[in-house]
């Protein structure tokens, strides 16, 4: 996969990052907090693996250099605050946040330690920063692209499912950004002239009954945007999805590497592998009100072939050919 390329608000001219170089030498030994929404992996792979491939890179030495907090809310939202709570007791020198469920809950705990945010929605409206280019503050980091993605998510869901007039919109009731990311998949949708239906749950409990509006509503395929309860239930949803023969579109390939139909959106793993460029410069002295938010400008789209042949669907060799993985 290749990495993506990011853009770097600055002065209004895009700005690459500098070519990696060694970390400053120091006897301290640095400490990150990292709030993950999701459950802690058995392993330190995937995602939570390219940031440390990313410290790595610029010659940071875990264990010696700096050493991580993990700290994993298991799709749990109402355990943010005192996950946030501990990462600010012990006194960590920068705060990874890792899903942007829990951002303001961060910003809440702490106004004086670094906060990196590895991916946010509408930051600047959500009031975390003043702009882009200049943050100010203690929270920088990367911004998702939610109005670049709603239209193309929206396309692709038609070319993989036959007339496709109707769609369902899955939210988590405990994430105060899903009514936004709604929003602005109901304007990209009325622009397409496809209903949109919205469906609400709040546990894990309720993926069995997640799909019942969505069914009522006669939708022929189903939205998820992200969150930490979705990304913890990736293979239930899959699982039920099937079960009741509706196409699913995500915005991570994991889910479709779960069973998911599609995908369009960021890497999560290049996101997280970015984060580490922003905590080197932070262990280099700079402040995040100084350092750009960046935006991402490479989507990548993922299809689950075994997934598309157990709903009855025929990939299209263009979908096939425009797609970056197929699953199966």
């Amino acid at each position: 996969m290749k990495r993506r390329e990011f853009l770097s608000l600055l002065g209004g001219v895009v700005a690459p990052w500098p070519l990696p170089a060694r970390a400053q030498q120091t006897d301290k030994v640095r400490r990150v907090g990292f709030l993950g929404g999701g459950s802690r992996p058995a392993q330190l792979l995937g995602p939570y693996g390219a940031f440390l491939r990313g410290m790595r890179e610029l010659s940071y030495v875990e264990g010696k250099d700096f050493v991580v907090e993990w700290r994993f809310a298991e799709g749990r939202n109402e355990l943010f605050p005192e996950l946030a709570a501990e990462l600010v007791r012990a006194n960590v020198d920068v705060i990874v946040v890792g899903t942007p469920s829990a951002i303001p809950v961060v910003q809440r705990a702490t106004n004086t330690i670094p906060i990196i945010m590895a991916s946010s929605t509408d930051p600047v409206g959500s009031g975390y920063i003043a702009s882009l280019a200049h943050p100010g503050g203690n929270i920088t980091g990367l911004a998702s692209s939610q109005d670049d993605i709603s239209p193309k998510q929206l396309e692709l869901l038609t070319m993989c499912v036959p007339d496709l007039s109707r769609v369902g919109f899955l939210m988590n009731r405990n994430n105060s950004f899903h009514p936004l990311v709604f929003r602005i998949m109901q304007a990209a949708a009325q622009r397409a002239g496809i209903g949109i239906v919205p469906a609400e749950i709040g546990d894990a409990q309720d993926l069995e009954t997640a799909f019942t509006t969505p069914a009522k509503e006669h939708v022929k395929a189903v939205l998820f945007t992200g969150d930490p309860l979705f990304f913890s239930q990736r293979a239930q949803i899959a699982k039920v999805a099937l079960r009741v023969r509706l196409p699913t579109m995500f915005t991570r390939r994991e889910y479709v590497e779960a069973g998911g139909l599609i995908s369009y959106g960021e890497s999560l793993s290049d996101l997280y592998y970015r984060v580490a460029f922003y905590v080197d410069r932070i262990f280099k002295g700079e402040k995040p009100a100084d350092l750009p938010v960046q935006q991402p400008t490479r989507f990548y789209t993922v299809i689950n072939r075994k997934t598309a042949e157990a709903l009855g669907l025929v990939i299209s060799p263009q979908l096939l050919v425009i797609s970056d993985e197929v699953i199966g």
